[in-house]
């Protein structure tokens, strides 16, 4: 039966394609799903119980606000679906786990003289990428290879436009020079373009290009150019004899296997390029539950494949999607590639083996992550253990929380308070406060000010300050320990066990104590308080860096005649860094909406 509260929002529903929002009586995301049919498919969800599972009824009973957007067809409803759960992170959606964190190599092919860099995220700047890459072993690796066998520039734009000699890099035969105009342009692309053959696995085609040249160069007598070319074609080679070849038919495809246990899942994809595995990496998946490994496999596809630089043509699954979900990705990948995509579950041959492969591989790196996962819940609660007993605490310090301050002689000043919850970090309840009310470097007024504002929205029913810590820790010594103990006197707080935690000697001060309490250098509660520290200090210096940083781009442009907010903020975020703005040139800058030629001169002469 429909709930009275939900049944007019139901009913009223459009029969068009689009994406459905479940919300809770808190306003927050739970769930976020497409539809071909939004009344029909949101319906479903508030019929009779035994039709539904016990995670999506748990959910239904939660549901307290429905949000729909329609859309013109079903794809657009897809690419939507995947932007939203980026965006919000639903409990109840299956999601990749910080996939935003997955660093790419971009090949910037939009500059004069591209180089290569590790990118966080892709942009839509005219440059290619290749990845994601989820072992960083692999990316330096790949890194070193292309950097030992394509002679690419790693100077910034800024020191490529200041001319003058060359850098090291050009003598020990690393790079082709061009600050000082020794690179031929034609030679430099060429370079470029093999290396982008190479990163998307198609080596073969670069080895025959690069024994082509070694032997032109061998009959021109230019014997150091062919002895050049000798060493990047062993490098290659090397990199090519690692891989297993699976086809003879050059075929470039992805295998996506994916295997489940305790509620998370894991999906591992092998790269398959001209029929060799060029490359693999795994992702783990939140929210997986006892859903179906078909309708995982299709969240991990929607949302691997929105970012990911290539698609190839076809895409093996160790299970077959939802019927329902087969159609529209498979529609949605053609459109990203620009030709059909193939969508199959492979049944026998070598393509079976693999796949069979890539599973046992997804289910061993899940298999480690749990593993991983209860060693450090249980040395978490060990730790836990041994500060209580350390500290003469009546009950364990499930939730700690501490504070930090962060500032240059008073300016830009910041403080941060970090939660652990049974010995591990807990980010989502991480807070940063930027000091409001205290002037010139007074360390222990700004400590109280944050812990002021943090209790006191606790006490106002401010759901993010909600929950009370069992420990509350102060980086600093005995001023800082009686500066926090004042304010949590003053809001009737100081039944909460405090302390603070000296850098130099690692003491602890306690209230009443004259002298610190040395702790075992090695014991576990320590080792905790250190861990608890070091990362307060650490989102504390992060986010005053970023001030100050912000700080001094806002004093670079604003001190130019013409640029104000807007075009501060439109030259910002189309250029990306002050220096990429330094080294564009007028018409550049002049075309950057909002920007004049006047404005675009005025910057170009001041920076």
């Amino acid at each position: 039966m429909f709930r009275q509260d939900l049944e007019a929002t139901v009913r009223s529903l459009p029969t068009r394609p689009g994406v459905y929002v479940f919300r809770d009586a808190e306003g927050d995301v739970l769930y976020v799903g497409k539809a071909v049919n939004l009344r029909n498919r949101v319906r479903s969800y508030f019929q009779s119980p035994r039709n539904l599972t016990g995670k999506v009824l748990h959910m239904v009973n939660q549901v307290d606000a429905i949000e729909v957007i329609t859309t013109d067809n079903d794809v657009e409803a897809l690419v939507l679906e995947s932007n939203l759960i980026k965006r919000y992170k639903p409990p109840y959606n299956i999601r990749l786990r910080d996939d935003k964190h997955y660093p790419y190599l971009k090949v910037t092919v939009n500059e004069a003289w591209p180089r290569v860099i590790i990118a966080r995220s892709v942009q839509n700047d005219g440059a290619r990428y290749f990845g994601p890459y989820t072992d960083s072993g692999a990316l330096h690796e790949t890194l070193r290879v292309i950097r030992k066998t394509f002679p690419y520039r790693i100077c910034s734009n800024y020191r490529l436009q200041q001319k003058g000699r060359p850098c090291l890099e050009y003598y020990i035969g690393r790079c082709l020079a061009p600050c000082d105009g020794r690179a031929d342009p034609g030679q430099y692309a060429a370079m470029i373009e093999e290396l982008c053959d190479f990163l998307e696995g198609r080596d073969v085609s670069v080895i025959r290009q690069v024994e082509a040249r070694m032997h032109e160069a061998a009959e021109r007598l230019d014997f150091e150019r062919a002895a050049e070319l000798r060493d990047q074609l062993r490098a290659l080679r090397q990199v090519q004899e690692k891989q297993k070849v699976i086809s003879g038919r050059l075929e470039d495809q992805d295998l996506v296997g994916c295997a489940q246990a305790g509620g998370r899942a894991c999906v591992q994809v092998f790269f398959v390029r001209e029929g060799k595995v060029v490359g693999r990496e795994h992702f783990l998946l939140d929210g997986a539950g006892a859903r179906e490994p078909g309708e995982i496999l299709a969240a991990f596809i929607k949302q691997y494949y929105a970012d990911t630089p290539f698609i190839p043509r076809e895409i093996l699954v160790s299970a077959a999607l939802p019927a329902d979900e087969e159609a529209v990705i498979g529609r949605w990948l053609a459109e990203r590639r620009g030709t059909r995509v193939f969508l199959r579950v492979p049944q026998r041959g070598e393509k079976r083996r693999l796949m069979n492969l890539v599973v046992e591989n997804a289910r061993l790196l899940l298999e480690q992550e749990q593993a991983r996962s209860r060693r450090d819940r249980e040395g978490g609660r060990q730790a836990v253990e041994d500060l209580a007993s350390a500290l003469g605490l009546e009950t364990l310090p499930s939730r700690i929380e501490c504070f930090d301050i962060s500032n240059f002689q008073g300016r830009q000043a910041v403080g941060s308070m970090v939660v652990f919850q049974d010995g591990a970090p807990r980010k989502s309840d991480y807070r940063r406060f930027k000091i409001r009310t205290v002037q010139g470097a007074n360390d222990f007024a700004m400590m109280q000010e944050v812990l002021y504002r943090r209790f006191r929205r606790g006490q106002e029913e401010d759901p993010r300050f909600a929950q009370l810590p069992d420990l509350i820790v102060i980086d600093g010594g005995k001023g800082q320990l009686n500066a926090a103990l004042e304010v949590l006197r003053a809001l009737n707080l100081d039944h909460i066990p405090t302390i603070a935690l000296a850098k130099r000697l690692e003491e602890v001060y306690l209230p009443g104590r004259p002298d610190p309490l040395r702790l075992p250098d090695h014991s576990p509660g320590l080792l905790l308080l250190r861990r608890v520290r070091d990362e307060a200090h650490r989102f504390a210096v992060t986010y005053h860096r970023k001030l100050r940083a912000a700080r001094s781009v806002r004093s670079v442009l604003d001190d130019i005649p013409g640029i104000g907010p807007r075009r501060r903020r439109a030259l910002l975020k189309h250029f990306g860094s002050i220096e990429a703005i330094r080294s564009a040139s007028v018409e550049e800058l002049a075309a950057v909406p909002g920007m004049s030629r006047r404005a675009a001169e005025a910057v170009k002469e001041r920076l």
